[in-house]
């Protein structure tokens, strides 16, 4: 049985509770914040703290809180020679103090407070110093019901800055969709199975495979028309950028 104390409360520190509290051969003994008031909820499921002196010693300590304060408050930690880890894309595993045994344990997902997540959907990236403690990650993270991949620190990096392109930028061109239809009042659910379809086809084909459009096309009329059908320059501006750059990828003449 794996004990774990939770450092953090976060979105991703709540939902990393939420599994590994149902989880086989896991234990959460405890969860510390820096304010009890996010974590007071759970008080009677384990042992909460707002005192970095007063945790438990555990198998496995996760520091799931804003990247700029893991390297600080890593060095805070009140013990040395414990298995440390943490739950960033883009921090890497040298800056946490070296007093401790660091690892890495990012889920590569995104977290939303309210919103479920199903954890044997998430892939999880171990980065650990010592590989003596390498299988420990790997159980923890089978006890989530993910698929594990071994990364470095750059590959993570890398992994992280794709999924800001595939996933924040993605969101917020959903966004640009939403206000273009309801400035004509349309629903915007009408483009959910669209949605849904671009998705499903990188199941089976690569993003380059399954390309489509007026860019890909190199429809020019298309593409002069929704550029003056567009009232925002900024959206002009994204729309012209992306046009370009998807040409370029399938050789059209710019």
């Amino acid at each position: 049985m794996l004990s774990v104390t939770i450092i953090g409360a976060g979105n991703v520190a709540t939902h990393l509770y939420k599994a590994l509290n149902k989880a086989e051969n896991v234990s959460v003994l405890q969860w510390y914040n820096r304010n009890l008031d996010a974590i007071t909820s759970y008080q009677n499921d384990l042992v909460i703290t707002d005192n970095l002196n007063d945790l438990k010693q555990v198998d496995v300590y996760i520091i799931a809180v804003s990247d700029d304060v893991i390297g600080a408050l890593s060095s805070k930690l009140p013990f040395t020679e414990k298995l440390v880890v943490h739950t960033s894309g883009s921090v890497s595993l040298h800056d946490l103090d070296k007093k401790n045994i660091r690892g890495v344990l990012y889920p590569l997902q995104t977290f939303t407070k309210d919103a479920d997540i199903d954890f044997t959907e998430v892939p999880i990236c171990i980065e650990i110093e010592n590989k003596a403690y390498l299988q420990t990650l790997k159980n923890l993270s089978e006890a989530l019901g993910c698929k594990h991949y071994r990364v470095n620190s750059d590959q993570r990096a890398a992994l992280h800055l794709a999924a800001v392109f595939v996933n924040n930028f993605t969101n917020q061109l959903y966004r640009i969709g939403h206000e273009i239809t309801e400035s004509k009042s349309v629903e915007f659910d009408i483009l959910k199975p669209l949605i849904k379809e671009t998705a499903r086809k990188i199941e089976t084909l690569s993003p380059y495979m399954a390309q489509t459009g007026p860019a890909k096309r190199g429809d020019k009329k298309t593409i002069k028309k929704h550029l003056r059908t567009l009232d925002k320059d900024i959206h002009k501006e994204i729309y012209e950028l992306l046009t370009k750059s998807i040409k370029q990828t399938h050789g059209k003449k710019l």
